[in-house]
């Protein structure tokens, strides 16, 4: 019989070889063969050809005939090509329900559950009401078997209609059938109800009370490994009435922990974790079922890799919860040499959490002796644990320490680098104790290449620089390649400088001038840059408060710094035994269904290359107030402010010129401060400030900007944030007339023209309000830009609209798309009492720091009283930048239009525009947009017309003026495309005003 059977298996494999042709047609012809064999043996290749992938689907009438059969087997295959096909052949599917509906009153106890098992499996709307009738007399059948498939057929139907199901009274039918005699029966009740209380987490399906919870444990000893897990499940969701009957229901379920299937044994681990929370700890029996839980947890260690592995995932749990469970087991976690990578690394974490008083000289050894293994994440993994072992063991320090410099004797370039990771921890929790080994540490310091080991060699250089004699000099050696540095080091580079100079401020003030600088000026990383701006800040306005917050005492490390966060651990535990618990993540966070995945999103602020600060962040860097919020999130206004002259206007004449540019002098960041660092506060000023000198030049500025070319220019407006003169160091200087040229051609970025007289007769737009009064603490400011004999100015009208008078007034421009600055100070020689207006005329350059804005001609400004610091934006009009010397030679024109790219070219519409083309033609010239030639093409006025920005870049336009027709089209050619869209809105504004 054996041998018989043996051969049918091995001959089952011809039914997945046949490619004939005409093949479907053979099969067909088969299926309607009155041959019970040939039937069969027809269906069986169906269902291999549907198991390959073939599309058999054509056959479903066929096959559906075959139902009608009493062959077990026949029947089985017919259902199984049924749950294949009908969610796409729904129609053909109803043939099949009158057999279904027959075969679930077949005397077969096996037929009978076949068919409501298939009915259940068959997703379509069609059936499910058919299958109502049919599931309801198999739910109440006398066969275990039937009503065990029925249970979990239940589930399924719940999931397709759920609102039939409950209509239908199944529910409490599935309810009943958890007092059912038969433990099969029970476990797929539970295994039904807890599914589909997952889908309903409100509803109260398993209302779980001690007298179900007693024929719970009593089916569980009865029913098959998979009924059990069921069964432990649902008990684990249980919460008993007091620490007798928890102690009752453990005792019931402690045999299940020597179960051979090690699901059955962390299910049994899950509740009695659970349960125990409710035993007193001094009760005898609390102790016994910790011994009880050890050697089960113990045993499936010495399963396969995948399984130890799983088991280690939990074990981690479990120890971080009740780490006495397993403390006299450390031995089993020991490592052996032919364990996997992922086992060795999960075994040596818990070796960690388990790490004592009395085991740690056991525990130590074998890291040293892993320290020197062949697998390099091991080895560093076990380097870590030393570390660990000395923070979370005090007695264990000083040997811990021992044994990490002996593994730094080794030269092994990736041990050293783990071991000063972990010395700089170990500083961290014994402050002022093994600072001896520094110097072996400093020895390593050319050898360090990994980003945690450089930063943590930085960190303990910057603490301990009091006892470094070369301090300064190490730390210049890791800021020669400051930019090719990861952002982890960089930082730690600047919090370390800064250090050193509170500690040695005469010896170090050009070290950390520069690092200030590299951090502000030429790193394009806001977070690097905002450490920057806050510690230049502290060091400007008050030295002592620096030294307060950046050389407080740190708290010390805790213990365990990588432990579960407990709310997290006590819903893992509740999980022991599933996914949640291997992955150490809540199930939300990777099962998508009725309770959703919480999607981490990562702010969009964050844009790479360009500040994000907004004046609302800076707030704690000393401005007292959150400024209204009216600033893009363009630069860093704080940053700016840095450079803000602080004190009132003493002279009535223009200012002299000024080799700093600024207003009236920038502030030197560290000279005033430098003054109360090295004692002397005899008087030391709230914000230190030297108006009489200019700041001194900070290292790699340039005194005036660099030239860029129109095409350089082209890629990325503006180029890099740190460009042009900077903080702290005075900007480029600017000419003594503001109509001679600075440089010469195209080439020059900061060309501002030929002194040119501009026409009578230009457009100037209309004052808007900028500030708003209610934003400015009283404070209005409204204003517009015009441009008269070459020199661009900022018109403003100033109103105070508070009870208090204004002095002092000082103001301040973020970098720009076009390098606008003031090029001069606020004159605003009186001070602004309540109810009155002044006018001011601010004088403006092109040769500040230069940042791409969005939109281009977007102006950020910070404004300065006696009362606070306020920020808006505006816009400028372009034709602000059109110089006088902007009308280009015909040929040059010809020339240059067709060098441009054509990706290059832009095309707008200008709507309701009345005039012909020599009054449009008029009107532009006044701001400096030149007709070069003009053209007639069939009744359409064709200008060629340029004009030239104050960087030099040059702008081409065509523009058709039609007669009779109100719209105008433009076409713009630039190699800065970037600057089309602003040129369009200029014309507008121009020619409809």
């Amino acid at each position: 019989m054996e041998n018989r059977q043996f051969g049918s298996k091995m001959t089952d494999s011809k039914y997945f070889t046949t490619t004939k042709k005409g093949e479907i047609f053979e099969l067909k012809a088969e299926l309607n063969s009155d041959k019970k064999e040939k039937k069969k043996e027809a269906v069986k290749k169906v269902i291999a050809s549907m198991t390959v992938g073939k599309d058999v689907s054509a056959l479903f009438p066929d096959v559906v005939n075959c139902m009608q059969t009493d062959n077990l087997e026949l029947k089985k295959l017919v259902y199984l090509y049924l749950m294949n096909y009908a969610k796409s052949q729904p129609d053909m599917a109803i043939m099949a329900v009158n057999t279904f509906v027959k075969d679930c009153e077949d005397a077969n106890p096996l037929i009978r559950a076949l068919a409501v098992r298939t009915m259940g499996c068959i997703r379509v709307d069609k059936i499910t009401e058919y299958l109502c009738e049919p599931l309801r007399k198999c739910l109440k059948d006398e066969d275990p078997y039937v009503r065990k498939t029925a249970a979990v057929c239940v589930a399924k139907l719940h999931d397709i209609n759920a609102q039939l199901v409950e209509d239908q009274g199944f529910l409490d039918t599935l309810k009943d059938l958890i007092s059912d005699s038969n433990p099969m029966v029970v476990a797929n009740a539970v295994a039904a109800l807890s599914e589909i209380a997952e889908s309903h987490p409100n509803s109260n399906l398993l209302d779980l009370n001690p007298q179900t919870i007693n024929k719970l444990l009593t089916a569980l000893n009865e029913c098959t490994e998979w009924g059990q897990i069921f069964i432990l499940d649902c008990l684990a969701n249980y919460t008993p009435r007091d620490d007798r009957e928890s102690q009752s229901i453990c005792e019931r379920v402690t045999p299940r922990l020597s179960h051979a299937n090690s699901a059955v044994v962390l299910s049994a681990v899950k509740v009695l974790m659970k349960f125990m929370e409710m035993l007193p700890k001094d009760l005898d029996y609390y102790g016994t079922l910790l011994k009880k839980l050890a050697p089960p947890l113990v045993t499936l260690l010495s399963a396969e890799p995948e399984l130890q592995y799983v088991a280690l995932r939990n074990i981690n749990l479990i120890v971080q919860r009740r780490p006495e469970i397993l403390k006299h087991e450390m031995k089993v976690f020991f490592v052996k040499y032919n364990d996997p990578i992922y086992v060795k690394l999960e075994k040596l974490d818990i070796m960690i959490r388990l790490a004592s008083q009395a085991n740690i000289a056991q525990v130590l050894a074998e890291l040293k002796e892993y320290s020197t293994e062949v697998d390099v994440d091991f080895v560093r993994k076990a380097v870590r644990a030393i570390g660990r072992c000395a923070i979370k063991v005090e007695q264990s320090a000083e040997r811990c320490v021992s044994t990490l410099l002996d593994l730094i004797q080794t030269k092994v370039n990736y041990v050293v680098q783990e071991a000063i990771v972990v010395i700089k921890d170990i500083f961290r929790k014994y402050p002022n104790k093994y600072e001896s080994v520094i110097a072996t540490l400093c020895e390593n310091l050319d050898s360090l290449d990994e980003p945690e080991a450089r930063a943590a060699m930085i960190w303990i250089v910057g603490e301990y620089a009091e006892r470094i004699d070369n301090a300064d000099e190490l730390l210049e050696s890791f800021l020669e390649g400051f930019h090719d540095e990861s952002t982890q080091v960089q930082l730690q580079l600047l919090t370390a400088i800064v250090k050193l100079f509170l500690k040695k401020p005469t010896e170090t003030q050009e070290l950390v001038q520069q690092v200030l600088s590299l951090a502000t000026q030429d790193s394009d990383n806001p977070d690097l840059r905002d450490r920057g701006y806050i510690y230049w800040r502290l060091l400007s306005t008050d030295p002592v408060a620096a030294k307060e917050v950046v050389l407080a005492e740190k708290p010390l490390i805790s213990e365990e710094t990588d432990l579960i966060e407990p709310t997290l651990l006590e819903e893992l535990i509740c999980h022991i035994g599933t996914l949640a618990s291997v992955y150490h993540k809540p199930p939300s966070a990777f099962v998508e269904g009725s309770r959703g995945v919480q999607h981490k999103r990562i702010s969009g602020n964050a844009v790479s290359g360009e500040s994000v600060e907004s004046p609302d962040n800076g707030s704690a860097a000393g401005v007292t107030e959150a400024p209204p919020a009216v600033i893009q999130s363009h630069g860093d206004l704080l940053g700016d402010l840095l450079n803000l002259d602080l004190t009132p206007p003493t002279t009535t004449g223009p200012p002299p010129p000024s080799s700093s540019g600024m207003q009236m002098g920038a502030m030197d960041l560290l000279g005033g401060g430098l003054d109360s660092l090295m004692g002397d506060e005899s008087e030391p000023p709230s914000i230190p400030l030297r108006t009489d000198t200019p700041s001194p030049q900070l290292p790699h500025q340039s005194p005036s900007p660099p030239d860029y070319s129109p095409t350089e220019l082209g890629g990325d407006l503006g180029g890099n944030p740190a460009m042009g003169a900077g903080f702290g160091g005075p900007p480029a200087v600017m000419p003594a007339s503001f109509n001679a040229p600075v440089g010469g051609g195209l080439d020059d970025l900061f060309d501002l023209g030929s002194g040119v007289g501009m026409p009578m007769g230009a457009f100037n737009p209309p004052k808007t309000v900028w500030l708003p009064a209610m934003k400015a603490k009283g404070l209005e400011i409204s204003g517009t830009f015009v441009r008269r004999a070459g020199v661009i100015q900022m018109e403003m009208n100033l109103t105070n609209k508070a009870m208090s008078v204004m002095t002092d007034f000082a103001i301040q421009f973020n970098r720009n798309s076009f390098g606008l600055a003031s090029a001069g100070p606020l004159q605003i020689l009186t001070p602004l009492s309540p109810n009155q207006s002044i006018e001011a005329a601010l004088p403006l350059s092109t040769v500040g720091p230069i940042m791409k804005m969005e939109p281009l001609n977007n102006l950020q400004v910070a404004v300065k009283n006696n009362i606070d610091v306020f920020y808006f934006s505006c816009q400028y009009p372009i034709s602000m930048l059109f110089v006088e010397d902007g009308k280009m030679e015909r040929q040059v024109f010809l020339a240059t239009w067709k060098d441009i790219p054509n990706e290059n070219e832009s095309q707008f519409q200008i709507k309701d525009c009345h005039l012909n083309s020599d009054a449009a033609s008029n009107k532009l010239q006044s701001s400096n947009i030149f007709t070069i030639a003009k053209r007639t093409v069939e009744g359409q006025d064709m200008l060629y017309q340029s004009m030239k920005l104050t960087n030099g870049i040059w702008v081409l336009a065509e523009l058709r003026v039609q007669a009779g027709n109100p719209n105008y089209t433009i076409s713009l050619k630039c190699r800065a495309p970037e600057v089309n869209q602003c040129v369009f809105q200029n014309y507008e504004s121009v020619l409809k005003n």
